[in-house]
């Protein structure tokens, strides 16, 4: 069965990698061969070989009442309990949407709850049930193919949260440290293996890590900062690397960081380069030492969340506890900073983030 009618093959297959990924959902629904062309491996590696891959950020963001102006994403501030959906920012268009909610959270997502991206699949991990506030093992992955969600196998080793989350953007999502219902710190490790639906358990990091940060960079699963159950809050400067093809832990490096502060903002600029804001400042690693980039907008004062890919780097944050969230791209070359448009109901505050190239 011919893909488009009366075109050769191949240029049927040049026509459909062309198609922004919001229309795969009907274009799927348009035939089986059709079905069968966009679900293949195939597809993906001619769609990401011709450049027209889309890059988007998923947040986990609070959801904004435009009725009456209350921002349901604060702690303390708020009237009513923080509601929390799912953002989709397309940072080359600037364009914002939302992703529909998964079935078991139809009113809001787990506060704390991490995310990851991995192919065509955003995985759903954790955090505390919006009715029960107790922490959720439970793992829902959304499918940006078919527009649909799924249920995914429950995360194992009982209650964890303020864990580091990351993925290889392959087929393995990561989840280190954080803390159990007692809050005691974890040095425990977890690998999902997305399209098996399994989980393993990996050898424990050398010391416990509650609020560290997880980054995959060179096949190399890398946790940084974090403190022990006796520390509570006070961050070390350490890191320590898994290497997954000898399954093996790398030795501790004490001054990883200059500073110890929270790493929830530490991110892989490639290059063999690391991101970070400290102080009012970003700043990057570069050849084991932290230089200054830039000052960080005056409008932000509170980072909650970037990313950096392909000499540019997104800031979301805002000017303090309450505010409205906006966001900001960073020109790596020019170090020239362009302030986002966002919609109002897209100025919630952000928890957590990833980016997927779909």
């Amino acid at each position: 069965m011919e893909l488009i009618s009366a075109l050769p093959e191949d240029v049927a297959r040049d026509c459909l990698i062309r198609i922004s990924y919001q229309n795969f959902p009907a274009v799927s629904s348009v035939s089986k061969a059709w079905n069968t062309e966009i679900q293949s491996p195939e597809f993906r590696r001619r769609r990401t070989a011709a450049n027209q891959t889309q890059k988007i950020l998923v947040a986990v963001q609070s959801r904004v009442d435009s009725d009456d102006k209350r921002r349901t994403g604060l702690l303390v501030k708020a009237a009513t309990n923080p509601v929390y959906q799912l953002s989709v920012l397309e940072p080359k268009t600037g364009n914002w949407s939302e992703l529909p909610p998964a079935p078991e959270f139809p009113n809001g997502l787990p506060m704390f709850c991490r995310i990851a991206g991995v192919g065509y699949d955003l995985v759903v991990i954790g955090g505390w049930d919006p009715e029960s506030w107790k922490a959720s093992n439970s793992v829902f992955i959304y499918n940006f193919l078919s527009a649909t969600w799924r249920r995914g196998a429950d995360m194992p080793g009982g209650p964890r949260t303020f864990f580091a989350c990351a993925s290889d953007n392959d087929r393995t999502v990561y989840v280190a440290g954080g803390h159990d219902d007692e809050k005691n710190a974890l040095k425990s490790v977890l690998a999902y293996d997305v399209a098996r639906d399994a989980w393993a358990a990996l050898p424990d990091m050398s010391r416990e890590r509650d609020e560290c940060k997880a980054i995959v960079r060179g096949g190399r699963l890398c946790i940084i900062g974090g403190y022990c159950t006796e520390m509570q809050g006070r961050f070390e400067k350490s890191s320590e690397e898994f290497d997954a093809a000898t399954c093996q832990w790398s030795p501790v490096e004490e001054e990883f960081l200059d500073a110890g502060t929270c790493p929830r903002t530490c991110v892989d600029g490639g290059d063999d380069e690391l991101f970070i804001c400290r102080d009012g400042e970003l700043v990057v690693l570069k050849r084991d030492t932290w230089q200054t980039v830039v000052k960080v907008p005056e409008e932000i004062r509170n980072v909650s969340y970037m990313e950096a890919r392909e000499g540019a780097l997104l800031l979301i944050g805002s000017s303090g506890f309450g505010q409205p969230h906006m966001g900001f791209l960073l020109d790596l070359k020019s170090s020239n900073w362009a302030k986002l448009s966002s919609p109002e109901n897209y100025t919630g505050h952000v928890q957590f983030g990833c980016l997927l190239e779909i």
